[in-house]
């Protein structure tokens, strides 16, 4: 009985790990210099993404976000233009595991250790606002998530991220 209880737990503190070390991950950097209750407006420059159907998915969400703060989306000619990129990228993890008798060195027995890699793909969709007079980039925010196989999982990972992104936005004002 021991022995079930001591896999049980093993088996829930790896799924534990596993739901945590795939946690979207968001980042945000500025320019402290830059005084953001001068921008109200913004433009789209461009969305790069290796799938077309996200454009409109990526616009609409940080449309938004940044509507909640009160900005506005012009056509053109706004105070802030907004640059989008998503990418994909593969990543492995090594999962070993244990059965057979024995403990290991110290206890002795026979027992084999299987180590199986298993290859997941993380997005990542970095937002760059542009100041449109000075062209200097103003405010990064990065979002990274595990990818899933069904698209409604991904969209709604994608608006969680961008929400997240704009949680803090805009900056406090520089202290000078």
């Amino acid at each position: 009985m021991k022995l079930r209880s001591k896999i049980a737990t093993s088996a829930a503190l790896t799924m534990l790990l596993a739901c945590v070390s795939f946690a979207q991950q968001v980042k945000t950097d500025y320019d402290h210099n830059a005084n953001f209750s001068q921008y109200k407006t913004y433009s789209w420059t461009k969305v790069k993404t290796q799938d077309p159907l996200l454009v409109d998915r990526i616009k609409s969400a940080v449309n938004g976000d940044l509507a909640a703060k009160g900005w506005t989306e012009v056509s053109s000619g706004g105070d802030v233009e907004v640059f989008a990129v998503e990418m994909t990228q593969n990543q492995q993890t090594l999962d070993t595991f244990y059965n057979g008798f024995g403990g290991g060195r110290r206890w002795g027995g026979f027992g084999n250790a299987t180590t199986t890699v298993d290859t997941y793909a993380v997005g990542t969709l970095v937002v760059d606002l542009f100041d449109a007079n000075t062209k200097k980039l103003i405010w990064r925010g990065t979002a990274s998530d595990t990818l899933s196989d069904k698209a409604d999982k991904n969209t709604k990972n994608l608006n969680k991220g961008v929400t997240k992104m704009f949680e803090h936005f805009p900056p406090n004002a520089p202290k000078r």
